[in-house]
């Protein structure tokens, strides 16, 4: 085992209070520092959580207290038109399952506040300086924290990747806005299906409701990228006739935006995702969940691979000799994996508002494509039915093939 014994982690989303929580595992004491003032209620929209980030979650305890606030998701179809197009799935698996973000935040942050986690709020990171025997993060605010190591969690918009490595990439725009609500508007959908849906203008999603009612989430177009902040600067009545404009000649998009109250309408600004980061760690900092790899929503895989890769440092601390092997093994065992997902990701984004004539030939393409390519085990497997062997030493284990 490393000699670190405490840890600083910068970002209180998903993969911070999970790297808390597996590294309090491991015997190291971790504090999370948050720049919002809150858990961010409100913040965020619906997430996903596929089999493999459930058994993630389940190291650390947390499985059953977020599976029990999410929706379970056990079939997906894909909609052109007229045309529906039930999905290829891995049936021993499990379900994915549907949480909001801000309610997935509030059931980690208090399992890890019960296990003894601190975290405080309200504290951004200025910047870090390093030392032989440690590190210590300075805060907006003026006030400063010391640990042996410091964990960046922090986003797509990280601080601390900038630290490590001030020529790192940034996140790269996608083109589209997150927004979702819930309508009035009943579809014919059987209870836990989700239909992703190529409309004229524009991709988005659908699937029934529990309470009743249906949960929709559009991409919606949008030139130039806009912040959270500059969102929520748009009054809803101009985000519904938006909206309308993309999707109102669609079935159901057009009911589903007709039956929502506008000012329920849940807007996460514009969706990044992330290249390739050249340098993961340097000295005793490093990245973990969206901060280093975040891929599109189309992967499905985005919250997992958070979850993944702070249980897999955790358990790096705990195995290997010293802070630079940690890394180095958490990296050799994460890189290949997430970047796959990511490519995988992006062909997908390429069809994801297709014109006229695809919109015509995309069925038929589909379907031989359900039937020739899609093999739920070759291409669904090695990414659903991924699981850590916390048990086992990572200073053995090879690569994720």
């Amino acid at each position: 085992m490393t000699d670190v014994r405490t840890a600083i982690i910068i970002g209180g989303g998903i993969a911070g209070p999970v790297a808390a929580l597996a590294l309090h595992r491991a015997g190291i004491a971790a504090t999370v520092y948050e720049g919002y003032p809150s858990t961010a209620d409100g913040i965020g929209g619906t997430l996903a959580l596929a089999p493999n980030g459930v058994a993630a979650l389940r190291i650390v305890g947390a499985d059953q207290p977020v599976t029990e606030i999410a929706t379970p998701i056990d079939r997906t179809v894909l909609a052109i038109g007229t045309n529906r197009i039930e999905l290829p799935a891995l049936g021993d698996v499990g379900p994915l399952r549907v949480v909001h973000r801000n309610a997935l935040h509030r059931v980690l942050h208090q399992r890890a506040v019960t296990e003894g986690v601190r975290v405080a709020y309200g504290k951004r990171l200025a910047t870090a300086r390093q030392t032989d025997g440690g590190v210590t993060a300075e805060f907006t605010d003026g006030s400063t924290a010391h640990a042996d190591i410091l964990i960046g969690a922090d986003g797509v918009h990280s601080t601390v990747r900038t630290l490590i490595d001030p020529a790192a990439p940034g996140p790269r725009y996608t083109g589209v806005l997150g927004i979702e609500s819930v309508a009035e508007h009943p579809v014919a959908a059987a209870p836990g299906t989700m239909t992703f849906t190529f409309g004229r203008r524009g991709y988005y999603l659908y699937w029934p409701e529990p309470g009743g009612g249906t949960r929709w989430g559009a991409n919606l177009p949008q030139d130039r990228p806009m912040s959270l902040a500059e969102a929520r600067t748009v009054r809803p009545d101009e985000w519904r006739h938006r909206l309308r404009a993309v999707y109102g000649d669609d079935d159901p998009g057009a009911a589903l935006i007709r039956t929502s109250d506008p000012d329920q309408l849940q807007v996460s600004g514009s969706l990044h995702i992330m290249p390739p980061v050249p340098r993961w760690h340097r000295g005793r900092m490093v990245l973990i969940g969206d901060a280093v790899h975040a891929p599109s929503n189309s992967s499905g895989q985005g919250a997992s691979l958070a979850v993944e890769s702070a249980v897999q440092l955790a358990r790096c601390l705990r195995d290997l000799p010293d802070v630079p092997a940690a890394f180095a093994a958490y990296e050799r065992l994460r890189r290949s994996r997430v970047e796959g997902v990511a490519a995988r990701a992006a062909r997908i984004n390429h069809a994801k508002a297709p014109g006229p004539v695809a919109r015509v030939v995309m069925p038929v393409m589909m379907r031989m494509l359900m039937k020739v390519a899609m093999r739920p085990e070759k291409t669904l497997g090695p990414e659903q039915r991924y699981t850590i062997d916390w048990a086992a030493s990572a200073a053995t284990e090879r690569p994720p093939a």
